[in-house]
């Protein structure tokens, strides 16, 4: 079926931190994702990152050219001459001090960067399903990365409508992403249920308290049916920051001291490890004034070997496959007790690092143990102020990769008991509910 001029198809857009989603409500109310190329294959998530680089054409001008996604990670891997890779764009949404960022001498606005991704994902989305893509359902976190108050976070979604306007969309309406991901699970329901909804992203950890169910759906949606929400600012990468933090910069020398006239000093500064948390930030360190820094350090360092090893973890320009290996020991935490971070294993290419170091769950728990509590602080706020108590709660549904982190599950599990707990595909809920709230807001306004 062709979509005709008035007519607009269910679309749930899913816009991460980390990682993007799309979905459609086809005609047979069957929700499809779509599917995107990646590394040799195809995958229902597509990775929220854009790559700029300068075109080569003749003695003119370069052009600045760019890729998203997928496409964006291998160009960048393979690139000798490195671009510029920017991700993490949505947690910036709520910063009224960034406004934007300079790349080859021209300035970008914030709305414009996140536009390249958004209209990349709405032409490869309509090609697949075979139909122009002109409105969507548009998931937002309850709280925003670095939000402070709800004019903060107003101001963060009119910028993320501003993006989307400029990648092409004719229309847009947003929903809380938990509200989305409770919509997913509502649709395994035959009856009608109290949930606790947690949906745990790259950039944030969200909660909402909502009445679910065929009977909700039969009378429609009241605002009553969401009694209350709440979010904080963190969730997978600041998890991933700290096992770098603790577990690998100490191996590349973050402690390590170095001899200066007679006197003992930090071999390297603080600010270049601050770098290895976020892999796209290591190419900023390929600077002349950075080597002769590292390179004074492996002089004086009495631990130079550790400084060495830095040294080719930023020549080789290695922080994405140094984070797929941060990503693959949280992993192996949430499945046993202990596990070992492997990095390069030897591999001749890399063969002055070959990080194998142990680690323990207990340990990583002893690492996010400021942000647990902080998410259990807003679930129990959430509740407190709703004026639910526990033992009236359903079920909780979880969603995200950091649900099943084990010290994030069992908040839940402490609170709810095991039996009452439900999970979701951690990459693709909000998006598949999305779909579904698009429908019925087409149908409400039809």
């Amino acid at each position: 079926m062709q979509t005709t001029k008035d007519h607009l198809d269910a679309i749930g857009f899913d816009f991460g931190t980390t990682n993007s989603s799309v979905a459609f409500l086809n005609e047979k109310s069957e929700v499809q994702l779509a599917r995107f190329p990646s590394f040799g294959t195809e995958v229902e998530s597509f990775r929220s990152v854009l790559y700029l680089e300068q075109a080569k054409t003749g003695n003119g001008p370069r052009k600045v050219h760019g890729l998203t996604g997928p496409a964006a990670i291998e160009r960048y891997l393979e690139a000798e001459e490195k671009g510029r890779l920017i991700q993490s764009l949505k947690s910036h949404l709520s910063s009224r001090s960034l406004t934007g960022t300079e790349v080859f001498g021209r300035r970008y606005k914030l709305e414009d960067l996140i536009a390249c991704m958004l209209g990349d994902l709405r032409k490869h989305a309509a090609k697949q399903f075979e139909k122009p893509v002109r409105y969507a359902m548009v998931g937002r976190p309850v709280r925003f990365v670095g939000s402070e108050s709800a004019e903060d976070d107003e101001f963060a979604v009119s910028r993320l409508r501003e993006a989307f306007a400029a990648a092409g969309f004719e229309r847009v309406d947003f929903e809380m992403e938990p509200v989305a991901a409770a919509c997913a699970y509502e649709a395994t329901l035959d009856h009608d249920e109290l949930i606790l909804i947690g949906d745990f992203g790259g950039g944030t950890s969200d909660f909402s308290l909502l009445r679910v169910g065929p009977g909700v759906r039969r009378r429609g949606r009241i605002p009553e049916d969401l009694l209350g929400n709440s979010g904080v600012g963190l969730a997978g990468d600041a998890f991933d920051a700290r096992i770098i933090r603790k577990l690998v910069s100490p191996a590349l020398g973050s402690n390590s001291e170095a001899r200066s006239l007679n006197k003992v000093l930090p071999a390297v500064p603080a600010w270049i490890y601050a770098n290895l948390e976020r892999w796209h930030y290591l190419s900023f360190l390929r600077t002349n004034n950075v080597r002769e820094i590292l390179k004074s350090a492996r002089i004086r360092a009495l631990e130079p070997e550790k400084i060495q090893a830095l040294i080719t973890l930023i020549e080789e320009d290695l922080g994405f496959q140094l984070h797929q290996a941060v990503q693959q020991v949280k992993y192996e935490l949430s499945r046993s007790q202990s596990a070992e971070f492997r990095f390069c294993d030897g591999t001749p290419a890399y063969s002055s690092i070959d990080l194998r170091i142990p680690v323990t769950r207990r340990e990583f728990e002893s690492w996010i143990a400021n942000d647990l509590q902080a998410i259990e602080k807003s679930i129990d706020g959430l509740l407190k102020s709703s004026g639910i108590d526990r033992r009236a709660v359903d079920r909780v549904f979880l969603t995200g990769g950091s649900s099943f982190v084990p010290a994030v599950r069992s908040i839940f599990e402490t609170r709810f008991g095991k039996e009452r707990i439900r999970s979701g595909n951690e990459f693709t809920s909000v998006a598949h509910g999305l779909a579904l709230r698009a429908a019925e807001k087409l149908r409400e306004v039809s």
